[in-house]
């Protein structure tokens, strides 16, 4: 039997008086597992811990095989790590190439012409052939976002953690993204962590919630968008009893809540079900 390329349990972070993340357990597969929550949620403390770049104050975690409480444990780790935190540190007068061959130096690929066929490899992955030399000063928002998830993808990592990696992205670049992502989880495992509900439903197989350090939601994108069976109708006008409305391309409102009797119920989408799981917590666990 396959061994689960992450295994947490109870992990719990504290800031001073902050709780971070509260005895939280996950486990992650082959495939794009989807990583949502608001702003605060604990979503980047999880992928930092996940990334061993920060260690929980307690509880168990195994990943691809290894402890990462120990040295060498964490360096087994990143040696099959493809890590996109969300604010990448670029030096400004580096290059493309330059910045993404300094990274692979950093994962110990030591033969130059074998790293500089890597570098070039994962530059053409994102679509950045043509721009290697240009400077990293130079580059819009997301294209360096785009150099960023290059370093990430250096020696065909088993694990790619990525934070909030489509920041910056223009349409046609997301479109590019999520077939990249999803070529990705194809025989390694990937945690994306992102706001954008659609990258989650076009491209994950699995969607975790997490709010407040707490995990809310495990499941496939169709089983969070169930969560609002039920509890999402048109009207003619806004209703006033809905948690949120708004009016749609074509002149009707989309309500979400408790419906009225004889309400036009329409089918419920991932971020309806997100919506109405985090108001539920809300009301459970009010801050």
């Amino acid at each position: 039997m396959a061994t689960a390329t992450v295994v947490a349990s109870g992990l719990t972070l504290r800031y001073g008086r902050t709780t971070a993340l509260d005895r939280v357990s996950v486990g992650l597969d082959d495939g794009v597992t989807g990583l949502l929550g608001p702003n605060g949620a604990g979503k980047t403390t999880l992928l930092r811990i996940l990334a061993t770049a920060i260690a929980p104050d307690a509880g168990e975690l195994t990943t691809l095989g290894q402890d990462p409480r120990s040295a060498a444990g964490r360096l087994a780790v990143r040696r099959r790590l493809g890590y996109l935190p969300q604010n990448p540190g670029f030096h400004p007068q580096f290059t493309a190439f330059e910045f993404v061959d300094y990274v692979a130096i950093l994962k110990e690929l030591v033969d130059r012409r074998a790293r500089h066929e890597e570098v070039r490899r994962v530059l053409g992955l994102v679509g950045l052939d043509g721009q290697r030399s240009v400077r990293i000063k130079a580059l819009s928002g997301g294209t360096r976002q785009r150099v960023a998830l290059a370093a990430a993808l250096l020696a065909d990592p088993a694990l790619l953690i990525l934070d909030e990696p489509t920041v910056g992205l223009d349409p046609e670049q997301r479109l590019r993204f999520r077939e990249l992502v999803a070529a990705c989880g194809e025989g390694r495992t990937v945690l994306l962590s992102t706001h954008q509900t659609e990258d989650v439903m076009t491209v994950c197989q699995r969607v975790i919630v997490i709010d407040r350090g707490r995990i809310r939601f495990e499941g496939g994108p169709g089983d969070l968008a169930a969560v609002a069976e039920g509890r999402v109708w048109t009207s003619a006008t806004r209703a006033g009893t809905a948690l949120a409305a708004w009016r749609t391309g074509t002149g009707t409102y989309r309500n979400i809540g408790d419906p009225p009797p004889g309400a036009d119920l329409t089918p419920p989408s991932i971020e309806d079900g997100y919506l109405l799981l985090l108001d539920a917590a809300a009301e459970r666990e009010p801050a």
